[in-house]
């Protein structure tokens, strides 16, 4: 199999220095749910922009069915990128780090540090982490937090915009300033450990990597439904959408099926769980996708969600965030995988 997805090794890399063109992003984020539905990292993430690169952004979110969550959105101080080969294999922050050890094959993260605990409950009402826990937060409100994550590559990579040629087409315009530049995803196997305090869970389970380097502006915004999963047999989905455009003209729907051999199969949605309402724990999340050889049916289920209700210096309108963990079934297969989806707050019932 090949995992590079015809990709050189250069594609996994960093920047090894700041680069010139203000805006510009390296980051790196993950989704990791185990393999029993008893804990879930919707997304941990570092983005290192330029020209502010001595400190990067890092966000961890850590769930838990019974609606706990342990956040962090944070600046921590930037690590040294290149590794003992001299390669810029390392991206880190703070408590938090990244190191690709085989190109498309492998990589570790790690983190150790404080993480803000809060409710999904809240989070729905509300509530918003503290943007530097050092700075702001109630140091005795904190809890200590570490996880070690070992990932191993399963799926070639699907490079966005290579699944057909609309797609292509439109991530030359809007779609591609919200889409950040170029960007690649990969689903994968993990063994993780996690301690929250005196609580610790080792698990096997799966998840989604993502790289993207380019810039970025997510200013108008409308929304999106990102959903993707690994299963035991290796069969794999995947599709990012946004919804339509109040003007008509066609809007990105990209997808791939994998069957655990051979190539991404390319894929659209037609069925998608739009953000309408917000739900904790238990929304029907399914999904259909069509591929030049029918469609394919795949339900889903959350277990596990974190909201965020707005960012601060975005329109009033901003789209509500939600991500989440979810159990997907695909032809009496089971597994868990990922969901990120948004909408605007006007199109969202509370």
């Amino acid at each position: 199999m090949d995992l590079s997805g015809g990709m050189g090794s250069d594609r996994e890399y960093f920047f090894d220095s700041c680069p010139a063109q203000e805006g510009m992003r390296d980051a790196i984020n993950m989704w990791v749910s185990d393999d029993r539905g008893v804990i879930g990292l919707p997304r941990f993430a570092i983005e290192a922009v330029a020209p502010d690169y001595d400190t990067h952004m890092l966000s961890l979110n850590i769930a838990f069915p019974d609606g706990r969550v342990y956040i962090v959105r944070d600046y921590g101080v930037a690590h040294k990128t290149t590794d003992e080969q001299g390669k810029a294999s390392i991206l880190g922050a703070g408590p938090l780090r990244f190191q690709c050890v085989s190109p498309f094959k492998e990589w570790h993260v790690s983190f150790k540090g404080k993480a803000e605990p809060m409710t999904t409950a809240a989070q729905m009402h509300g509530a918003l982490p503290h943007e530097r826990l050092s700075e702001e937060a109630d140091e005795g409100l904190l809890v200590d937090v570490s996880f070690d994550l070992e990932a191993t590559m399963a799926v070639p990579p699907w490079i966005q915009g290579t699944m057909s040629s609309a797609a292509a087409d439109i991530l030359n315009g809007q779609e591609g300033s919200f889409m950040g530049g170029d960007r690649f995803e990969q689903l994968f196997r993990v063994v993780g450990r996690v301690q929250i305090d005196t609580e610790l869970h080792e698990f096997f389970g799966s998840g989604l990597r993502i790289r993207r380097q380019g810039v970025r502006n997510v200013q108008d915004f409308w929304g999106h439904c990102w959903q993707s999963a690994l299963f035991p047999s290796g069969r794999a989905f995947g599709y990012n959408a946004y919804p339509p455009r109040e003007d008509g003209k066609p809007t990105y729907n990209e997808g791939f099926i994998y069957l655990g051999h051979g190539e991404l199969i390319p894929a659209r949605v037609i069925k998608a769980p739009w953000l309408s309402k917000l739900s904790p724990n238990g929304d029907d999340v399914s999904c259909v996708l069509e591929t030049a050889n029918g469609e394919v049916h795949i339900h889903g289920e959350t277990f596990v969600s974190t909201f965020a209700m707005g960012r601060p210096n975005m329109p009033p309108n901003f789209p509500v965030l939600q991500q989440t963990g979810v159990r997907y079934r695909w032809d009496g297969e089971e597994s868990y995988g990922m969901m990120e989806r948004s909408s605007r707050k006007d199109k969202v019932s509370y």
